[in-house]
């Protein structure tokens, strides 16, 4: 109940700051919808020139895409740490994170939580019903449970892959850089991981599991025939890497010693 209570007040502190500036709030909001209608625009193209992306029609593509945007929309709203090397240990604010009392992960993603982009995961909501409808789907009085259980294990999975990447700026003096490289690699868990080689498809199934963000939770729903058990796999996915996140997380904590002068 604390970590709950947290959480509500440091909403009503998120909304009180923005809202004092209501039209960046907004703009923030567009500027997200804006960049993902432009993925959807470019997936519109792409099957302007072609009937099917490896075998995935246009309905199906945007039905991975959709639900890919829900647990993205989700996690960047709850983990915003880009800059968590120049601003905590460059800069020191860690110190200050360390002697308060909650656990220090849960204090810095909500002291940095953006629900602007709870809007994305709603525009994603959107396409996928929408194509759930196109593609004549069958509803199944289970499908809710498991949509929910797949997207927690989607968040965990982004979860456990980007803390154990930000948990590198305690080891290191100087940002990796590798965020934003990862940053790329995530995108290809919007598309079908049939289209890629063999070697990809094992890097994004097993090494950085993007392709459990996207394509396999969804294509449950598509084809449960063919992607049923391995689709299932994504909330095991899930705890097995945010498990590893928070331990290097804390190990790194551990090893930290202060900014210094």
């Amino acid at each position: 109940m604390f970590y709950i209570s947290l959480v509500a007040d440091y909403l009503k502190n998120y909304m009180k700051t923005r809202l004092t500036y209501r039209s960046d709030f907004w703009i923030e909001v567009i500027s997200d919808l804006l960049f993902n209608g432009l993925n959807l625009f470019f997936i519109l193209v792409v099957f302007l020139q072609t009937q099917s992306l490896g075998g995935w029609n246009q309905e199906q593509i945007l039905f991975i895409y959709g639900y890919f945007m829900i647990p993205y929309g989700i996690f960047i709203s709850f983990f915003n740490l880009w800059g968590f090397s120049e601003r905590y240990i460059v800069k020191g604010e860690m110190d200050r994170i360390l002697t308060r009392p909650a656990y220090n992960l849960w204090q810095l993603m909500l002291e940095n939580m953006d629900p602007a982009s709870l809007f994305s995961a709603a525009a994603g909501f959107v396409v996928m019903i929408y194509s759930w409808v196109k593609l004549e789907l069958p509803f199944h009085w289970h499908d809710p449970l498991i949509f929910l259980l797949m997207v927690i294990g989607s968040i965990l999975i982004y979860a456990g892959v980007y803390i154990s990447l930000t948990a590198l700026a305690f080891f290191s003096d100087a940002p990796t850089g590798i965020l934003p490289l990862i940053w790329n690699i995530q995108n290809y868990g919007r598309y079908p991981a049939t289209i890629y080689n063999k070697l990809l498809r094992s890097i994004l199934t097993w090494i950085l599991p993007f392709a459990f963000v996207g394509f396999y939770p969804a294509a449950y729903f598509i084809d449960p025939a063919n992607w049923k058990w391995f689709a299932l796999l994504t909330p095991i996915m899930g705890i097995v890497f945010s498990f590893i996140g928070i331990t290097i997380w804390n190990i790194g904590v551990k090893r930290y010693r202060g900014a210094g002068s």
